[in-house]
């Protein structure tokens, strides 16, 4: 009893953490009927710096430094055009009167073609979001 009690826990720890494409609610507004080619990568910056802050955009890894582009900021927010199905890691950069700090989140924007959710078939684009805002501070 206590092997098949195990089995069946094992079945559902696989079952619970496996790689299939996990099924997402979309909204139908944000689909469009011919496929992408690009999308806005986004990041929400901290709020509490009114003051500049520098937004680097960086092609896969950060330790690969490959530099897409800097962009300074002076809002909430930060969007950006680019290329579907690549890594990219977004960087903001905040001088306090203590010192600096980087704020690192990477996404990889990817298209999804859904037939069932929507009225008629479309193009969804996800994982385009980032959250570069500061959880604790100085």
């Amino acid at each position: 009893m206590e092997k098949f009690v195990r089995i069946i826990f094992f079945l559902f720890l696989v079952i619970s953490f496996s790689c299939e494409d996990q099924t997402f609610i979309i909204q139908c507004s944000d689909c469009t009927a011919e496929e992408p080619l690009t999308a806005e990568l986004s990041a929400d910056l901290d709020p509490n710096y009114y003051y500049e802050s520098l937004v680097q955009i960086w092609e896969g890894n950060l330790e690969d430094s490959i530099l897409v582009g800097r962009y300074p900021s002076y809002s909430k927010t930060f969007s950006q055009s680019v290329v579907l199905n690549k890594k990219y890691t977004i960087t903001a950069t905040y001088i306090t009167h203590n010192g600096t700090i980087i704020a690192v989140d990477s996404a990889t924007p990817r298209v999804k073609y859904e037939k069932a959710q929507c009225e008629e078939p479309c193009f969804y684009i996800y994982d385009t979001k980032c959250n570069l805002k500061l959880k604790y501070y100085n």
